[in-house]
């Protein structure tokens, strides 16, 4: 009998579990609460407990290139940052293509995980599921825990006085789909991640006024970045993940603060960050709708008031009719013993942000909670190669070395803060992982064999193919996706070339 693993969530993360877990010859049962696979890019109009919840106009901020399974590239006729109808589309196409979909049991939710009495010698887990009323026991060999973090909102009204007495509307960005609730009202966007600023730019479509409340600042990227090229495809390339994790600290803040201030001084936009170390945000308008006077950047939020709120170190009292607080989620595994996954204080010890760090036996494994400045589609499938092959006892040793401390086992924040940017790189992570089960490309070795590879994957964008060059998972299709990744980017933007014009880029 072969090893069987259950797989919770049949979004990104679980989709890619379960097709990692048939590629090592494992069992995958992958339990799917919703009546169809996609997770959180599955947009529905209805808001359903214990999903994520989508507003339609929500856009992939990392490119397709930079964001695909590593052995299954986008179509080329696809756009260069997908509209979530897109995304799921493809999730799709990634369950037809690699018949995953057999293995998926939609409308069963994951009830409760428990430790098999011989957890100690076996490893095994007892997972009860239920599915129309009915529940099952099943004995698991391991289990993967995809089940996401944008379902459970962290509204925190404690840290904002006066709102018991607000008499406008307030709710959590979580409950926002359309941007008509905004028509000609007063709006406070309280919060400046993606979705906060996404809201606050399609309210100022409609809405009287719109002002973003920000304690900390925010760096702003645009996806379209140097040249009118993909932000990541220029930023995350090896030369630069060599620069930024080799210079002296300091350095590689102020390279950042040059480059994302040469668009437009941060400073005189109210967005400049408190502290240094922040993940940006994407947003292609907001610096025009500030100029504008569409939007308006405050600082943090002192008391509201009966119609109105009150900022800190800010005199006058603004007129309000609505509250979107984009405070971020909390993350929980409602499923699990509280001893299996030790939260404290809005905090998960996970070696590698993946197994945690105490049980006896590593069978249990949390893929896709970080936030890297990257795509998270390559980091959940890595994780997964990585994960599934510990599960077969081909990977390297999951223990973190004693003398490790809690930024190298990796600490993950959830909360009314923005998720602080890890201690590695996006590139720095998927090679440690990749290393870890003998996938990570050399540059070297191929410099001798294929120099002009080598140099593509030195200097180029990191694209996910790398990773399926040789080791296990072997794709032979790596080479080509490669030196073909800018071809699929201008196919669906040179959709007209003046008769003059030369055909390269």
């Amino acid at each position: 009998r072969g090893m069987r693993v259950a797989v919770v969530g049949a979004g990104v993360s679980g989709l890619t579990a379960t097709k990692c877990c048939l590629d090592e010859g494992l069992e995958p049962t992958c339990f799917e609460q919703s009546q169809d696979i996609g997770g959180v890019w599955r947009y529905t109009e209805h808001i359903e407990a214990g999903r994520p919840s989508l507003y339609p106009s929500v856009i992939s901020n990392t490119s397709k290139e930079m964001s695909a399974f590593s052995d299954f590239p986008f179509p080329e006729d696809f756009p260069v940052f997908l509209p979530n109808a897109l995304l799921l589309d493809y999730l799709q196409r990634y369950a037809e293509h690699f018949s995953l979909r057999e293995h998926i049991k939609l409308g069963t939710t994951v009830v409760s995980i428990r430790k098999h009495p011989d957890f100690a010698t076996t490893g095994q887990w007892n997972v009860v599921t239920e599915a129309g009323g009915k529940q099952t026991l099943h004995v698991f060999d391991a289990v993967m825990v995809c089940s996401g973090n944008f379902s459970e909102p962290s509204l925190p009204l404690h840290c904002f006085p006066g709102i018991e007495r607000f008499r406008g509307q307030y709710f959590h960005s979580r409950q926002y789909k359309h941007p008509d609730v905004f028509q000609g009202k007063c709006v406070l966007v309280v919060g400046m991640g993606n979705s906060g600023v996404d809201i606050a730019v399609e309210a100022s479509r409609v809405a009287a006024k719109v002002t973003i409340s920000t304690t900390r600042g925010s760096w702003l990227l645009s996806r379209v970045f140097e040249h009118g090229y993909p932000w990541d495809m220029v930023l995350n390339t090896r030369l630069m993940s060599l620069i930024k994790t080799n210079l002296p600290r300091p350095l590689p803040w102020w390279f950042m603060n040059y480059k994302l201030n040469q668009r437009f001084n941060h400073e005189n936009y109210g967005l400049q960050p408190e502290r240094r170390y922040f993940l940006p945000v994407l947003n292609d308008d907001l610096p025009s709708y500030i100029l504008t006077g569409r939007i308006t950047i405050k600082p943090g939020v002192k008391e509201f008031k009966d119609n109105s709120v009150v900022f800190h170190n800010y005199p006058e009292e603004e007129p309000i009719d609505i509250v979107v607080f984009c405070t971020g989620y909390t993350f929980s595994f409602p499923f699990l013993e509280e001893s299996v996954i030790r939260v404290e204080n809005k905090h998960a010890s996970l070696y590698k942000y993946v197994f945690p760090t105490h049980l006896q036996k590593p069978t249990l494994a949390v893929l896709g909670l970080i936030k890297p400045l990257g795509g998270i589609m390559p980091v959940a499938e890595m994780q997964a190669r990585w994960v599934s092959r510990v599960f077969k006892g081909r990977g390297a040793n999951v223990s973190p070395p004693a003398s490790q401390n809690a930024a190298q086992t990796g600490h993950i924040l959830f909360g009314l803060t923005f998720d602080e940017v890890l201690k590695t790189e996006w590139l720095v992570y998927l090679d440690t992982l990749a290393s870890f089960i003998g996938a990570k490309p050399s540059v070297l070795g191929l410099l001798c064999t294929d120099p002009w590879l080598a140099l593509t994957i030195f200097f180029g964008p990191c694209s996910p193919y790398q990773y399926r060059l040789g080791g296990p998972g072997r794709w032979e299709g790596a080479r080509q996706a490669i030196l073909t990744q800018w071809d699929r980017v201008l196919k669906p933007t040179r959709t007209r070339v003046p008769a003059a014009s030369s055909s390269s880029f």
